[in-house]
């Protein structure tokens, strides 16, 4: 009994000097970054790759650090529904879904002629195509918030796009899987859970997401408001996941339908501490951890084109669907440069095409593509919309 109890002081200190280096690193990278005239979050992903096994080998990446980096990402789409306008979010999803339609066509393409210049064959080809398709917008809502622009038309009409992208993603992949002869894909049920997901996320967020505000509220225990929250972001997450749809969107819709009810400001006002505080931090972090540098010695060239290729195509295809929907030059280039980031949503495909067997030895090459892609996008967003940028607020 001695010996167990030894031992799991030993992993708790481990956890704690864990966390003590990454709230320090991020903290003080954070502020770095700002002085420099750069987004808050930029300084955090890089100090990942600093701290991580690509470089000084402080933190390397484990099963407790991702599930509290998952936490962190579903908090930080959690606040981002909560300050969505709904009645926006609505007039603008033409233009929504012709960035994402947009923003898959080309990268789809794109990714295809890449992956066969570079000797993958058709079926690894078009699975590359599909990952560069992905995009994750959770660093994109980050840079945003620092620059104090996420309740623009362009900002919720990048989080419009990037649930169509992530529904048509899936329907996708369950197509090409399915074309491939793999088990238990069938396109039919994708589909139809995914209709599933959206009709339960407009009726409970219609009549059950106030009912439960109002029953749990007023329950004499503390904190008793943002623990009713909480509990609605954790149940749509997993809704989400378990009918196929990325948890980032469920716990979106959580929080705009918690936007659409009296209690949204002090919602608002208690989850942003809790979760800038330790789990937004330690999701930065967990990208930098992903990156390694070992034997990419004959893969860089195909490393940078790549990235290129992911980058352009999103920039091009997403900001062309803004453009013929009305929004002026530089508010598309904005909105194409917000869908550049794949995120956790292309490292997710990505496992699923190492466990087909179509990315092999290119997995890591495809991993380094994808945080790539990530640290991109905001110094993009800060080019592009640096101008307008007057109230910023600070954030961890």
């Amino acid at each position: 009994m001695r010996f167990f109890l030894i031992l799991g002081g030993g992993v708790a200190m481990l956890l704690f000097f864990k966390l003590l280096i990454i709230l320090v690193s991020t903290k003080l990278a954070g502020d770095w970054s700002v002085r420099l005239g750069q987004p808050a979050v930029l300084g955090k992903l890089i100090v990942g790759i600093v701290i991580g096994p690509a470089l000084l080998g402080w933190i390397e990446n484990s099963d407790l650090i991702g599930e509290l980096s998952q936490i962190g990402v579903l908090l930080l789409m959690f606040i981002a529904g909560l300050e969505t306008d709904i009645q926006e979010l609505n007039r603008n999803r033409n233009s929504s879904l012709a960035v994402a339609v947009g923003g898959i066509i080309l990268p789809l393409l794109g990714g295809y002629l890449g992956g066969l210049a570079f000797g993958l064959d058709q079926p690894q080809s078009l699975f590359m195509g599909l990952l560069l398709s992905a995009t994750s917008v959770s660093i994109t809502v980050q840079t945003l918030k620092d620059m104090g622009r996420l309740d623009s038309r362009e900002s919720v009409t990048i989080l419009g796009a990037a649930v169509a992208d992530d529904v048509l993603v899936v329907v996708l992949l369950a197509f090409l899987m399915s074309f491939m002869g793999a088990e238990d894909v069938s396109l039919g049920m994708v589909i139809g859970k995914k209709v599933l997901f959206f009709a339960l996320c407009i009726g409970i967020g219609w009549k059950l997401v106030p009912w439960v505000m109002r029953r749990l509220a007023p329950l004499r225990v503390s904190e008793s408001v943002i623990s009713a929250a909480l509990i609605l972001c954790f149940f749509f997450a997993y809704m989400a996941e378990k009918l196929g749809v990325a948890a980032i969107i469920g716990a979106f819709a959580a929080g705009v339908a918690l936007s659409m009810t009296p209690y949204k400001h002090e919602v608002e006002h208690k989850v942003e501490p809790i979760a800038y505080a330790i789990f937004v931090p330690v999701f930065f972090v967990s990208i930098g951890l992903e990156v390694s540098f070992q034997g990419l010695g004959d893969q860089i060239l195909m490393i940078v084109i790549l990235t290129v290729v992911a980058i352009l195509t999103k920039l091009i295809g997403s900001g062309l669907g803004a453009r013929l929907t009305g929004f002026s030059k530089r508010s598309s280039l904005g909105i194409g440069a917000g869908m550049v980031s794949r995120g956790e949503v292309a490292l997710i495909i990505a496992a699923i095409g190492l466990e087909a067997g179509l990315l092999r030895e290119y997995f890591t090459s495809t991993v380094l593509v994808v945080i790539l892609t990530t640290l991109v996008t905001p110094p993009l967003l800060k080019i592009i919309f640096g101008e307008k940028e007057k109230t910023g607020r600070k954030t961890a």
